[in-house]
């Protein structure tokens, strides 16, 4: 909204002597690094008025595990305020709006309301969940699983939809895979007057494959934080971590320099982007102050479903999929472990008549707690985990 203000307002600015001074809103590296600081502050204003009503409603963490020595390791968390992703959203949306070209830009438009969207699940979720107990005896707790699903399909095969359409040029719909050329190799000079040719064997996607792709990944990890979100700080420094990788995708797909260089696909308006990643940096660095232990509040999944939406849908509309399962890598992992348990729980019990398990118990960062980990070892070991995938990431764009 500010860019568009100063858009708009050009002509009067530099007449009183202030166009060189506001002109640097036209440079969207600075709005999105400017997005990380106000994303933060925010959230550092907004999150103990939040967590007062949080506690004033009663709307804290009930863990059940269905493993005594877990609930036992888990007790200190009851009571603790959960739907601290009403501030994450909150400062996210504030930030966007204020400092991302909001009028013009569809891709920001989509991200926002995949992000409205999937928090209004995630948070309907929790309310019914965590209010159950003063509710007549017998109300739901919670959505059914199916229900999440589909509203998680739905807004994601929207999304994708649009994020297709939206597109400028072919590079937009291509099937980015890990070390291949998207472009063939062409010298700079020349690639700034002609844009290069696509590379022989790129495949460009339909429509259809297109949206079939995308809303599997936004499912997936729109889940996949949600599952990892169990320990104090465990899903906030993983999102952060690949928050931060989305922020430099963005900018290499916005930036027909960069991505012709790196021969990766350049999306046409996608450096927008840069303000929605800057702004869940900001947004899960303030978090992390209240979240880190022992938490004062938790995300829930009013903050763990938008964001591990909304990262993933950065990723497809930027066509970096591929790398997004390296950058999630932790969340793949607390999926993994959970399929892994349930197939081999189900295969043995079939086969033997006893069944058996991979895991003490799942997802995997539970399994580490009854092992003997501290929660600081898990969370600060996972945090690592996802560095070292983001480097990896990072440094697989030069390979092609």
């Amino acid at each position: 909204m500010l860019f568009f203000i100063v858009e708009r307002m050009q002509d009067w600015l530099d007449q009183i002597g202030l166009g060189p001074l506001v002109s640097i809103m036209y440079q969207v590296e600075f709005r999105a690094l400017f997005a990380v600081l106000l994303s933060f502050v925010t959230v550092l204003a907004m999150g103990p008025r939040v967590i007062r009503w949080l506690a004033v409603k009663k709307i804290g963490d009930r863990p059940e595990f269905y493993n005594d020595d877990l609930n036992k390791k888990m007790h200190s968390r009851e009571g603790t305020p959960t739907m601290g992703g009403l501030f994450i959203i909150g400062s996210l949306l504030l930030s966007t709006v204020l400092l991302s070209d909001v009028v013009h830009s569809r891709y920001i438009h989509l991200a926002l309301i995949v992000i409205v969207w999937l928090g209004c699940v995630g948070a309907i979720d929790d309310w019914l969940k965590l209010t159950a107990g003063r509710r007549a005896p017998g109300s739901r707790e919670g959505l059914f699983g199916f229900e999440k699903l589909m509203f998680q399909i739905a807004i994601s095969a929207i999304a994708c939809f649009f994020a297709y359409k939206a597109a400028g040029s072919p590079d937009a719909h291509v099937l980015n895979i890990p070390f291949q050329r998207t472009y063939l190799p062409t010298p700079a000079i020349e690639s700034i007057i002609q844009p290069p040719s696509l590379a022989e064997g790129v495949w460009t996607l339909p429509a259809w494959a297109f949206v079939l792709i995308g809303t599997f990944f936004i499912v997936a990890i729109s889940n996949g934080a949600n599952i990892t979100d169990g320990l104090d700080g465990l899903a906030a420094t993983n999102l952060l971590v690949a928050s931060i990788v989305m922020l430099v995708l963005c900018w290499i797909a916005g930036s027909p320099r960069a991505a012709y260089f790196l021969m990766v696909p350049y999306v046409t308006g996608s450096g927008e982007l840069m303000v929605v990643a800057g702004s869940m940096t900001g947004a899960l660095l303030g978090f992390l102050w209240f979240n880190a232990h022992p938490a004062r509040v938790f995300m829930g999944d009013t903050g763990s479903l938008p964001l591990g939406g909304l990262l993933a849908f950065l990723a497809v509309v930027v066509r970096q999929e591929a790398l997004l399962v390296l950058i999630s890598g932790v969340f793949i992992l607390e999926m993994m472990s959970i399929i892994l348990q349930t197939g081999w729980y189900k295969y043995t019990r079939f086969k033997t008549g006893t069944p058996r398990r991979i895991f003490l118990c799942t997802p995997i960062h539970h399994h580490f707690h009854l092992a003997g980990w501290s929660e600081q070892q898990i969370v600060t070991r996972s945090m690592i985990a996802s560095i070292i995938f983001a480097i990896i990431a990072l440094a697989s764009l030069k390979i092609r």
